[in-house]
C-alpha cells in the first residue's frame, strides 16, 4: 500500500521509539570492496548520466541510480538534494527514448516522500534555496509522459502533510521539522505548476484525481492559494467539475479546493474567475444533479456546499446568472414547495425535514435576497411567484396540520421567508397588492399582538430575543411593512391607511411598554422604533392622516420624551428611539394645529428643551430645526419664555450658549468677552479658512450652503428671532454681547453678497476701462502679455514643435478662441420684426454702410409683370 493510501488527513504513523532520528545506511567493508557508491561521490553519478557514447552505459546508469537509492532509504541529506534532484531530472529526461528510466525516477520519487535529513540545525536554513528549487521541480516533472510517474509525483507532495518516520536511524542525523518540506513548497511555487499541470490530464481522470489530491492539501495554507490564484485556478477546477467520475472524488475535491481558495486569497479575485458562463454552466449541472438525484447525507452536503458557493458568485453583478439560466432553476427550487409548478425539474420532488434540507431552503431563501438586486431578475422573480410563495408563511401557525417542517424549523423559515419579502415586495409592488399583502401583514401583526398561546423557540439569527414570544415576528413584519412605506408608493400608503393601520400601530405601541421587561428590552425598543418611522412615513405631507395620529400618538411621542436621560448612554436603542421619535414629531405633529397645541399643552416643548439642555450634539441640530418649526405657532414663545433647566437657566440662556459651544467648535474667532476679533470675517470658522478652492458640479452644495445646513447658528438665530431679540430673561453681559452677534447673523451673510458684488463691479469698470482709453487697452495688453510669456517654459525640449498661438496685430485682452458670439441686428436697421416678409422678396440694393429700405425694387424671377410700388 503506498504511503499516500495508507495515511489520510488526521492519521499519522505511530512507533514505540521516543525519538526517531532518521540515518543514512552504513556502508560496509565488503560492500565498498565491491564498488558500492561512496557517501559523497554523487558528482560522479551525474557524470555517469550525462554520458551519451558506450555501448553498456544505460545499464551502468541503471546500476548506479539503484545504488544511490538504497544507499539513502532512509531520507535525502538536505546538503546532498540538489545534486539528488539533478540526478532525478536526468532520468526523467531519459524516459521518453529509454523507459527503463521510468522505475529509477520513481524510485527516488518515493524517497522524496520521507522526512529531509540535517547535520546541523542550521542546515534547514544553509539549504534552503536548494531544497525550494529542488521541491519546484517535482512540478515540472508533471510534463513527463508517464501515468506511475505522475501519480507518484503526487504521493509525495501528499506525504509532505502525512509523513512516516524512516525506519532506521544512524548518529549525527535527525530529522528536519516536519513542516520544512511544506514551507519551502511554498516558496519554490509548487502550487502554481501543479495547477498548470491539470491541462495536460484532459482525458486521464486517475492522474487529475491525484493532482487534485495534491491541490487540496496544497490550498490550506494562505501563500499557496495565492500561487494556485494566479494560475487561474478556480475557473481551470471549476470548469471541470462536470466531468464523468464514478467515484465522486472529483466534485468532492474540486469544492473542497474552491472553499480554500475563497477563504485564504482575494476573494473577489477568485469570484471574479468564477464569473464565467463555463463556470456557472458546470455549477449548475452539478447543482441541479444534486438536488434531484442526490439521496445520500453526503450527496446532501455536497449539494449546499455548491449552493454557497453559487452564492458568493452571484454576489457580482457581472456574473451571467441569468444567462446561463441558472436564476430561473434557483428561483424554481425555492418555490416549488409553496407554489405548485408543472416543471419537469421538480415534478414529485419533496424536501424532507432533514437538518441539510433545511439549510437548502434557507439557502434559497438567501440566494433570492442576492439574486433580486440585479434588477433584470425582476421579471423571473414575477415569473416564479415568489411573493405569492413567500406570503404563505405570513400567517399564524394553524394547529393540527401536518407539515413538513417541526415546529422549530418552520419558525425559523417563517422569519427568513418575512426578512426575504423585506427585499423582494419592494421591488415587485403589483404582486404584492395582487396578493393582498397589505391585509396579510396586518392581519399577522394582530396575531402578533394577541394572547394566543404561543412557544417561539427563537433558536436561529432572525429569532434572537424572541424565545417565549412574539416579538421576533413582530419586529420582521414591521421591518417589512417599513420597506413598503418608504417607497412613498400612494396605492400601497392610502390602502394601509383606510385599513386602520395608524390606529393599529399606536395600540401595538402602547401594548409593547406594558409588556416589555428587562430582558426583552433591545428587541422592544427596535419595534418601537420601527413603529414610530412607519407613522412617520405615512403622515408626512398628509394633513388628514396628522389628524387621525392625534392625541392618541402625541401621547406616545411625549412618554419617549419622557424617557430617562441616562438610558440613552445605555446602548441599548435608546438613541435609535430618540431620533425616531424626533422625526415623528416633524412627520406627524407639525402642520397639524390640534396635534401642535395638544402637544404645547402636555408641555411638550419643556421636553425638548430638558434633551436641548443635555447638550448632546447629535441631537441638538434636529430639534432646534423642530423648534424653529414650532415657532410658528404663536402659542409657543410663552412656551419657550416659561421654561427653566438647572440653576434656573432660561431658553435664551441655553440657546445662546450653544451658540457660544459651536463658533468655539468651528474655531470661529472671538476676544475674551465674546466679542469680534475680525471685523471682515466675522462668522469665517477655521475649516473655512483651510479649505482649498475647489471646483463642485453644478447640482452639489457649496460650502456657505452646507455651513448653514450642517451648523446650528442658523437654527439658533431663527429661533431667537422668532422671540423677537428682546426681553429675553435670564442672561448675563456675555450673553448679551453673543446675542448681538447672533442678531447682526443675517447681516453679517449679506456681507459676503456685497463683496462679490464689488468685485462685479470693479471688473465691470475695468473692461469699460480698457474700451474706452487706448493707453489703458495697451496697457493691459502688455500685461497679458508679459503673464503669458511667464507662464511658458524658458528651455524648448529638443525636436519639439512650435505652435504659434497668438494672433498678430489683435487690439483685445480677453482670450480668444473658435466660438464666436453674434448679437442681433437692431431693428431699426432691418425695418422691425415684420419687414422679414418682404425682404424676402426684394432685390436690396448695395450702397454703403447699412442696408436700408427702399421704395421700389424690381422682380428677379418675373420680368413680365408689373413694378411693385
Amino acid at each position: 500500500m503506498s504511503t499516500a493510501e495508507a495515511s489520510e488527513p488526521g492519521v499519522r504513523s505511530k512507533s514505540n521509539s521516543p525519538r526517531q532520528i532518521p540515518v543514512v545506511g552504513v556502508v560496509t567493508e565488503d560492500e565498498d570492496a565491491q564498488g558500492a557508491l561512496k557517501p559523497m561521490d554523487l558528482n560522479r553519478v551525474i557524470k555517469l548520466l550525462e554520458e551519451t557514447d558506450k555501448d553498456d552505459l544505460e545499464e551502468k546508469q541503471l546500476k548506479a541510480v539503484k545504488i544511490l537509492v538504497q544507499y539513502y532509504q532512509n531520507g535525502f541529506p538536505l546538503r546532498d538534494l540538489a545534486q539528488i534532484f539533478k540526478i532525478l531530472n536526468l532520468c526523467a529526461g531519459k524516459i521518453g527514448q529509454q523507459p527503463h528510466f521510468i522505475e529509477s525516477a520513481y524510485s527516488i520519487l518515493k524517497l522524496c516522500g520521507l522526512p529531509f535529513l540535517k547535520k546541523k540545525v542550521s542546515d534547514e536554513i544553509t539549504y534552503a534555496e536548494d531544497t525550494a528549487n529542488s521541491i519546484a521541480l517535482l512540478g515540472d516533472l508533471m510534463k513527463v509522459p508517464s501515468s506511475e510517474l505522475r501519480i507518484q509525483i503526487c504521493k509525495c507532495i501528499v506525504d509532505f502533510y502525512h509523513a512516516e518516520p524512516p525506519k532506521k536511524h544512524i548518529t549525527g542525523y535527525q530529522q528536519a521539522s516536519s513542516s520544512y518540506k511544506i514551507q519551502m513548497a511554498e516558496v519554490g511555487g509548487l502550487a502554481k505548476t501543479m495547477v498548470q499541470s491539470l491541462a495536460l490530464l484532459d482525458n486521464q481522470l486517475v492522474e487529475k484525481l491525484w493532482v487534485l489530491k495534491a491541490l487540496q492539501h496544497l490550498s490550506t495554507s494562505e501563500a499557496n492559494c495565492t500561487l494556485m490564484m494566479q494560475a487561474q485556478a478556480a475557473s481551470s477546477i471549476c470548469a471541470h467539475l462536470n466531468d464523468p467520475d464514478p467515484s465522486g472524488q472529483l466534485l468532492f475535491r474540486s469544492s473542497e479546493i474552491l472553499w480554500n481558495l475563497l477563504e485564504k486569497s482575494s476573494k473577489e479575485e477568485i469570484i471574479q474567475q468564477l464569473s464565467n458562463l463555463e463556470c456557472l454552466l458546470a455549477l449548475k449541472e452539478i447543482f441541479k444533479n444534486l438536488f434531484m438525484r442526490g439521496f445520500r447525507h453526503y450527496d446532501r452536503q455536497l449539494r449546499n456546499d455548491i449552493l454557497v458557493i453559487t452564492t458568493i458568485i452571484a454576489q457580482n453583478p457581472e456574473a451571467p446568472m441569468i444567462e446561463c439560466g441558472f436564476t430561473r432553476d434557483l428561483i424554481l427550487f425555492a418555490t416549488f414547495n409553496e407554489v405548485k409548478s408543472q416543471n419537469p425539474l421538480v415534478k414529485g420532488l419533496k424536501l424532507s425535514n432533514s437538518y441539510e434540507d433545511f439549510e437548502l431552503k434557507k439557502l434559497l431563501f438567501n440566494i433570492i435576497v442576492i439574486l433580486c438586486k440585479d434588477l433584470p431578475t425582476v421579471q423571473l422573480l414575477i415569473d416564479g411567484k415568489v411573493v405569492l410563495a413567500l406570503f404563505t408563511y405570513v400567517k399564524k401557525p394553524e394547529k393540527h396540520k401536518i407539515i413538513e417542517w417541526s415546529a422549530a424549523q418552520y419558525e425559523e423559515l417563517q422569519l427568513h421567508a418575512i426578512a426575504t419579502l423585506s427585499s423582494v415586495a419592494p421591488l415587485l409592488i403589483e404582486e404584492y397588492m395582487l396578493c393582498q399583502g397589505n391585509a396579510r401583514i396586518l392581519a399577522f401583526l394582530e396575531w402578533c399582538e394577541s394572547e394566543d398561546s404561543f412557544f417561539s423557540h427563537g433558536n436561529s439569527f432572525h429569532g434572537t430575543g424572541g424565545r417565549g414570544n412574539k416579538f421576533a415576528h413582530m419586529r420582521y413584519t414591521l421591518r417589512l411593512l417599513r420597506a413598503m412605506v418608504y417607497l412613498q408608493d400612494e396605492t400601497v400608503n392610502n390602502d394601509l391607511c383606510e385599513k386602520g393601520t395608524i390606529q393599529q400601530l399606536i395600540g401595538i405601541f402602547k401594548n409593547t411598554i406594558s409588556k416589555s421587561n428587562d430582558k426583552e428590552e433591545a428587541i422592544v425598543l427596535e419595534i418601537q422604533s420601527d413603529i414610530l418611522l412607519i407613522l412617520s412615513g405615512l403622515c408626512e405631507h398628509n394633513i388628514p392622516r396628522k389628524e387621525i395620529f392625534g392625541t392618541e400618538g402625541v401621547d406616545v411621542i411625549l412618554h419617549v420624551l419622557k424617557t430617562d436621560p441616562k438610558k440613552f448612554q445605555s446602548g441599548l436603542g435608546y438613541i435609535v428611539l430618540l431620533f425616531s421619535t424626533l422625526d415623528s414629531i416633524w412627520c406627524c405633529i407639525l402642520g397639524c394645529y390640534p396635534s401642535e397645541d395638544y402637544f404645547l399643552e402636555k408641555e411638550g416643548i419643556f421636553l425638548l428643551l430638558d434633551l436641548l439642555a443635555l447638550n448632546q450634539k447629535k441631537f441638538c441640530n434636529l430639534i432646534l430645526g423642530i423648534m424653529v418649526e414650532f415657532c410658528d405657532n404663536p402659542k409657543t414663545t410663552v412656551h419657550v419664555n416659561s421654561w427653566r433647566g438647572k440653576k434656573d437657566q432660561t431658553a435664551a440662556s441655553l440657546l445662546i450658549k450653544l451658540w457660544r459651544k459651536e463658533e468655539k467648535e468651528l474655531g470661529v474667532k472671538r476676544d475674551k468677552h465674546g466679542k469680534i476679533i475680525d471685523t471682515k470675517k466675522p462668522l469665517f470658522t477655521s475649516f473655512q479658512e483651510e479649505q482649498n478652492i475647489m471646483p463642485l458640479p453644478a447640482d452639489c452644495p457649496t460650502v456657505a450652503v452646507m455651513d448653514v445646513a450642517e451648523n446650528i447658528r442658523a437654527k439658533i438665530y431663527a429661533v431667537l428671532g422668532k422671540l423677537d431679540f428682546e426681553n429675553l430673561p435670564g442672561l448675563s453681559a456675555e450673553d448679551f454681547v453673543t446675542l448681538c452677534i447672533i442678531h447682526r447673523y443675517l447681516d453679517f451673510k449679506i456681507q459676503a453678497t456685497h463683496k462679490q458684488r464689488d468685485l462685479a463691479n470693479k471688473s465691470w469698470e475695468n473692461f469699460l476701462a480698457r474700451t474706452s482709453n487706448a493707453k489703458t487697452l495697451k496697457k493691459a495688453k502688455r500685461l497679458q502679455e508679459k503673464a503669458i510669456e511667464s507662464s511658458r517654459y524658458n528651455e524648448r525640449p529638443p525636436n519639439a514643435i512650435f505652435h504659434q498661438t497668438e494672433i498678430k496685430g489683435l487690439n483685445t485682452t480677453v482670450p480668444s478662441g473658435r466660438v464666436v458670439t453674434l448679437e442681433s441686428t437692431p431693428a431699426r436697421l432691418v425695418g422691425g420684426p415684420l419687414a422679414d416678409t418682404d425682404i424676402a422678396l426684394k432685390k436690396l440694393p448695395i450702397r454703403g454702410g447699412a442696408l436700408q429700405r427702399v421704395k421700389t425694387v424690381k422682380i428677379v424671377d418675373e420680368p413680365k409683370k408689373n413694378v411693385l410700388t
